[in-house]
């Protein structure tokens, strides 16, 4: 006979926004019993992956055991989940455990599928080819920046939805500021090959990327999806419109094609897309009122970044109490995603838009203007949000993310 539990809330995924919404669910309500469903034993604070691509940060700052980030209070069952029974409030956990819940909480993230690409997994980490989507992949980003002087630099970047779109352009400008300090770009080629057909998808932010673009001398190049990789032959090949084109690389960083978890995409709960069905709005799932999807694993049409879970985990955790007591949810979420775009190291572009591109900016623009490179914003990245993140959203503070509780009760 399978083990079964019971709790009042379970949270599937203990990352950015799982604990971030269990811990503003216990400081509305600390008498909840909530089980966190997560496997790892390691947590990551993702965003600074790009700074240790650069040279900026050391990897094991952005890491931190999960026992110390799990909110004091809830149930932590190391287990990955294997299937959703919404129909009887039940998840089930690979070990075979079944877990019944009043509400439930999925959030296991987004899958880095980099099977997609042929021969890729065979070659990441050595013969030029890194990534920044990877703990131990981004310290040899920078090692490759600091030892190439010479040669072709491609950046590739995959359909979406990828979790932080402004991620592939952000590793390019950082090696290109690196190597024209050390006056060596103009003896390297860079390419940047994205999927997409424009460089940035709010168009407010383009023209000082473009400016950007045009200072390293980046060859743009759109409409190209990077579909295969011979590490030892140092050639990458894209499909085009025009066909398949093949290149030659010294340095090559890749962005893996995105997913939703496979466990997510085959069950009830599932968008036609494979990420939880939800109300892009209040995050409660479109056929089960006791479900909401919150972080990358939603199928809400935001930027998938740590910023827009930093918003979302209160606005769930503000309407699934509402739910939890027999009312309708009450806050609702604008689609607020950032994207803080390191052009060059002590400047930042910090892009911040919701739903339709509309500009969402948490400043007054005589502080900082998000269309504008400023010092200040890089000094939000590099020092504020890493702490703001350990010891404000992952504990329940609110900084600048309470939600707006717009609906009557």
């Amino acid at each position: 006979m399978a083990n079964s539990l019971s709790h009042d809330i379970v949270i599937v995924g203990g990352g950015s926004a799982g604990i971030a919404a269990a811990s503003s669910l216990l400081k509305r309500r600390p008498s909840l019993d909530i089980a966190i469903v997560e496997p790892s034993e390691d947590h990551y604070y993702q965003p600074g992956w790009t700074m240790v691509g650069g040279g900026v940060f050391e990897a094991p700052v952005t890491h931190r055991r999960t026992a110390t980030v799990m909110p004091k209070g809830v149930v932590w069952i190391k287990q990955a989940a294997a299937t959703f029974q919404p129909d009887n409030n039940q998840v089930s956990l690979q070990d075979g455990t079944v877990l019944t819940y009043e509400l439930l909480l999925v959030a296991p993230g987004i899958r880095l599928a980099w099977e997609q690409i042929e021969g890729l997994e065979d070659t990441l980490g050595k013969n030029g080819v890194t990534s920044n989507y990877r703990y131990d992949l981004a310290p040899y980003t920078w090692e490759l920046v600091r030892k190439l002087k010479s040669g072709r630099a491609i950046f590739s970047q995959p359909p979406m939805p990828i979790k932080c779109a402004g991620a592939p352009q952000k590793a390019m400008y950082l090696s290109c500021n690196a190597w024209e300090d050390r006056g060596v770009l103009g003896d390297i080629e860079v390419e940047f090959r994205n999927s997409g057909g424009v460089l940035f998808g709010v168009e407010a932010y383009v023209p000082a990327l473009m400016e950007y673009v045009e200072r390293y001398g980046i060859h743009l190049k759109l409409g190209s999806t990077l579909v295969a990789v011979d590490g030892p032959a140092r050639i990458a090949t894209f499909q085009t419109a025009e066909g398949e084109v093949t290149r030659r690389f010294d340095m090559l960083h890749v962005v893996p094609p995105q997913v939703a978890p496979q466990f997510v995409a085959d069950s009830p709960l599932a968008a036609e897309s494979g990420f939880v069905d939800v109300d892009q709005f209040t995050m409660q799932h479109v056929r089960y009122p006791n479900v909401f999807g919150l972080g990358d694993a939603g199928s809400m049409p935001n930027a998938k970044t740590m910023a827009a879970a930093r918003k979302q985990a209160p606005i769930v955790a503000c309407n699934a109490l509402a739910v939890l007591d027999g009312k309708p949810p009450l806050a609702d979420y604008d689609g607020y995603g950032s994207c803080p775009l390191t052009v060059e190291r002590g400047k930042i572009i910090l892009a911040e838009f919701g739903y339709g591109g509309k500009l969402l900016p948490s400043f007054p623009s005589w502080l900082i203007n998000g269309t504008r490179p400023a010092r200040l914003s890089w000094l939000l990245k590099s020092e504020i949000l890493p702490w703001v993140y350990w010891n404000g959203m992952l504990k329940g503070r609110e900084w600048l993310a309470k939600p707006h509780e717009r609906r009557a009760a």
